[in-house]
């Protein structure tokens, strides 16, 4: 039997959702990642071309997804560094479920790469380069990064091979993103790990055959889901999973909900000014004054020569006295 509501989910509310959930009899453990309203947000800040906006959401899914795996109290960060027309793009969350993102590109190389094409893979914006996985949680304790080459023809690919790579737990992912018929952009992901064979012992299987058996299984059934399942508006978290692994007995456990929230402020870009080198920040000026302009989400702090006076001698107020 599977523990699992397949009654609508409309009705809590949010549109946005971290959904874990077990397949006992697979030994397996996984997250389900629906997001409308913060990629919605993060994009509306952007003008961004298609093919750029499309995997940058894709990416805030598999973001919310490998985050909400790790046991933290900071901020995640999935960010990509190559040679393509998409230079950078970096998406964190925080551990209050606080999502933002932004992609750096070059306008005239994505429409000459997007030219007569209907479709394009990763490899064709991104180029050759590097995923980057961070976990900072502050001062006073030692930041995890971990690295691995874009590889494949999807972005979860190259997540798959970083936890090849890692000797870590064996993961597996499926992720989209797409426009609906209004033109709102969706995205999802469904991400799976293998449970340690302890754990998996607890669950019944006894035997490194069944845990392996039930890890192909789970990985078949993934296989089959499809984009327009990871992004449907109809079809909830429950009902997917439900159709996926009912037979096996998918226990899903109560959702988080994430939203946008970008951590810029006029006091953080004030100390940021700070430390800039007074003949630096003078050539920085326009008009008489410097803005700084968020690159998350495009909110524009501006300081004139009284701002910056005010800022030189707080500064210079709050330095020890010998």
């Amino acid at each position: 039997m599977s523990d699992v509501s397949t009654t609508s989910e409309a009705q809590a509310g949010s549109t946005d959702q971290i959904k874990p959930f077990m397949v006992e009899a697979a030994g397996v453990r996984g997250r389900v990642v629906r997001l409308a309203d913060a990629v919605q947000e993060v994009l509306s800040r952007h003008a961004y071309p298609a093919p750029v906006a499309g995997v940058l959401a894709e990416m805030l899914a598999l973001g919310a997804a490998l985050g909400s795996l790790l046991k933290f109290e900071g901020i995640f960060t999935l960010q990509t560094k190559s040679d393509g027309p998409v230079r950078t793009m970096v998406v964190d969350m925080t551990s209050e479920g606080n999502l933002r993102g932004y992609a750096d590109y070059d306008a005239d190389a994505v429409a000459a790469v997007a030219k007569d094409r209907t479709s394009l893979e990763v490899s064709d914006l991104l180029g050759e380069g590097y995923l980057a996985f961070t976990v900072d949680q502050g001062a006073n304790t030692e930041r995890y990064q971990g690295i691995v080459q874009l590889t494949g023809s999807k972005l979860a690919d190259s997540v798959q091979h970083y936890f090849r790579q890692s000797e870590q737990l064996s993961t597996a992912l499926r992720s989209a993103a797409g426009q609906s018929e209004d033109g709102g952009w969706r995205a999802g992901a469904i991400i799976l790990q293998q449970m340690p064979a302890e754990e998996a012992k607890e669950q019944g299987l006894s035997r490194d055959s069944e845990r392996e058996e039930g890890w192909l299984r789970a990985l078949t059934l993934l296989s089959t889901a499809k984009d327009q399942e990871l992004l449907s508006e109809e079809l909830t978290p429950n009902e997917l999973l439900f159709r996926l692994y009912h037979e096996d007995g998918v226990r899903v456990f109560p959702g988080r909900d994430l939203a946008f929230g970008c951590r810029c402020s006029r006091d953080r870009v004030s100390q940021v000014l700070i430390s800039v080198a007074p003949n630096d920040l003078e050539s920085l000026k326009d008009n008489g004054r410097v803005e700084v302009i968020c690159e998350f989400c495009r909110t524009a702090y501006h300081f004139d020569d009284d701002d910056l006076r005010v800022l030189q001698e707080n500064a210079d107020a709050e330095m020890p006295r010998n």
